[in-house]
């Protein structure tokens, strides 16, 4: 069984696909980039600012769904240009405790809106 996962408090989806989706015992968080979820309009700054507004719309959904970014298991960050790794890598480590999820990080030729970044997340629920 599976439930749509949805959230003011995250980005609305921008095409036909769910914020997350609960199927037990995990909560698939789809990709997401940084958006302001008031406005709808990407957030001013560079990697590290639009790093952190991803990984806040991340912990949005998972929040919404009863799971947390502690619960995380597995992200995938996708990278405008991987020159951005280092700087990514320093915001990411400050929002996951100890052990953090596996991760795989990858360059992508291009991102919705043009994103510096993209964070898709795998977590356990309660």
């Amino acid at each position: 069984m599976k439930k749509e996962v949805k959230t003011a408090s995250a980005p609305q989806a921008i095409g036909p696909y769910s914020q997350g989706v609960i199927a037990p015992p995990f909560v698939f968080c789809s990709g997401q980039i940084p958006l302001d979820p008031a406005t709808g309009k990407m957030i001013e700054g560079g990697i590290e600012e639009q790093t952190r507004r991803a990984l806040k719309n991340v912990a949005a959904v998972l929040e919404a769904a009863g799971s947390s970014l502690a619960k995380t298991v597995k992200t995938t960050v996708f990278l405008q240009d991987m020159n951005d790794f280092a700087a990514m890598n320093a915001v990411y480590a400050g929002f996951f405790p100890a052990p953090p999820p596996a991760r795989a990080a990858v360059q992508a030729a291009s991102l919705p809106r043009d994103a510096k970044v993209e964070i898709e997340a795998i977590a356990l629920l309660d």
